[in-house]
């Protein structure tokens, strides 16, 4: 039973159905009130007019035994003392008037007789008042309303005429209403029901088609399947397209997963495996033991270790605190005095600029971009820091042979190296670019590469600047 109201169809009917039965209640009520209003009102006016006309006689000099009071309509008529003067003949008992007698009683003595009529005029009142009660007529007892119209007859004396109106007509309308109100609103929440049930499972046929392959993806562990898409242009379709956006991007990155660990293994099995040999042979022929190597070995092995540490950072999200304010030029002056065993001189022009950001991790591109700068220049390296545009624009450029134009993106994708053989001998192993790229993007930055000014390459590291103003143009730079 709670799987059967768990499901969304489930939900959506009852939610429909709900709404709907309370929407049809407050109508069925509102319908209600208004007929028995207006057939109360029917009823007061029935009584009214019944009750002026009877008063018009009273004040045109009638005597109260010589009125026609009928059968159709019961009529009362009461004095100020609350004596009957004048009732219709089949009427047997009654509530709601101004007496509880049906029978009439003569006027006292001194006050005037019926017979006697001075030929005055007497006096209607205009506004009827009306009450609720009953009658009983023939040995039937009914619900009335009753009119009472105040009344002064030929003769001076004030009375007052009731008469009556049955509500049996406005009960009636008033059950057969309701009767088929109760007939007919459980039929129409089961066709509501119904309905919503059969519409909610044709919209969501295709989301159960979504769940049933997510879960044969999820059992095969095949990322290269996809969800089917709806051919609508609804929600459930957005829904499968973003679901297969994501399945191609988590394929992607599992991808590029595996060849991460595949040639991260690749790049350790070298370094390792000459380790182990030199150290195997140093074991045996002690005098054969080629220290330096090894040391190059383990320092290689160190480098490795660290891109691979500081990618697996990057990648699980960290990104540096932005509160943190850092100097361009002064982090490039500190970190070009630490290289002392450059192949080639370093020439800088350095523009005060300061960025938000990691300090150990700007520097550590600077010095990936240096690194690869040395290894492919000829006669010198330039650093150079300025700020354009509201960015700082620290750049390195080499007089080497520079990247040609088809491999200037994919530099920066992880284990790429254009020259194989040389950059694993001089120790790179394909991670410093990527490993800057990743930094500079994290930063809020960019990292491209172009022509550099002596026919090489240029890196150019562009960062948002740390404060509003921009370092005065007019300052002097450095060169060294």
């Amino acid at each position: 039973m709670g799987r059967v109201f768990g499901s969304v169809r489930s939900r959506a009917a009852l939610g429909a159905t709900v709404v709907v039965a309370v929407a049809l209640v407050a109508a069925g009520i509102a319908v209600l009130a208004v007929l028995r209003s207006n057939l109360a009102d029917r009823a007061e006016v029935d009584a009214g007019a019944a009750a002026r006309a009877v008063a018009s006689k009273v004040a045109g000099g009638v005597a109260y035994r010589e009125l026609d009071l009928g059968d159709d309509t019961p009529v009362q008529i009461v004095d100020e003392d609350h004596r009957v003067r004048a009732v219709s003949d089949d009427l047997e008992a009654v509530t709601g008037t101004g007496s509880p007698s049906v029978r009439p009683v003569p006027a006292p003595p001194g006050e005037g007789d019926d017979d006697d009529d001075d030929g005055g005029a007497g006096e209607v009142s205009s506004t009827p008042e009306y009450s609720g009660g009953t009658a009983r007529i023939d040995g039937s007892t009914a619900e009335y309303r009753w009119a009472a119209v105040e009344v002064t007859d030929a003769r001076g004396e004030d009375v007052t005429v009731y008469a009556g109106a049955p509500l049996a007509t406005e009960q009636g309308a008033v059950g057969t209403v309701r009767d088929a109100m109760l007939i007919g609103l459980p039929l129409l929440l089961v066709v509501v029901a119904g309905v919503t049930w059969l519409v909610t499972r044709r919209a969501l046929r295709p989301v159960e088609g979504i769940r049933r392959e997510m879960a044969a993806i999820t059992a095969s562990t095949d990322l290269s399947r996809r969800v089917p898409e709806p051919s609508s242009h609804d929600e459930v379709a957005a829904l499968a397209r973003t679901t297969n956006e994501t399945l191609a991007a988590l394929e992607a990155s599992v991808e590029r997963q595996r060849a991460f660990v595949a040639d991260a293994s690749h790049e350790l099995r070298s370094p390792v495996a000459s380790l182990r040999t030199q150290l195997e042979v140093g074991a045996a022929h002690p005098e054969l033991l080629d220290l330096d190597g090894a040391v190059e070995d383990v320092v290689r092995l160190q480098r490795l270790a660290a891109d691979l540490l500081l990618l697996a950072r990057l990648d699980a999200g960290e990104r540096p605190a932005l509160t943190a304010r850092v100097a361009l030029d002064g982090m490039v002056r500190e970190e070009l005095s630490q290289r002392t065993g450059d192949r080639l001189p370093v020439v800088t022009e350095l523009s005060p600029a300061e960025v938000a950001g990691s300090r150990g991790q700007l520097s550590r591109v600077l010095g990936n971009l240096v690194d690869n700068a040395q290894r492919h220049a000829r006669g010198e390296v330039r650093v150079s820091v300025r700020t354009e545009g509201g960015r700082a624009v620290l750049a390195v450029a080499d007089d080497g042979d520079g990247v040609p134009e088809g491999e200037r993106e994919r530099i920066f994708e992880r284990f790429v190296r254009l020259d194989d053989a040389r950059s694993r001998d001089d120790g790179g192993a394909g991670l410093g670019l990527a490993i800057a790229r990743d930094v500079a993007e994290r930063h809020g930055g960019t990292l491209t590469v172009g022509p550099g000014p002596g026919g090489g390459a240029l890196f150019e590291l562009r960062l948002p600047l740390g404060r509003d103003r921009v370092a005065d143009p007019g300052r002097a730079a450095d060169a060294t």
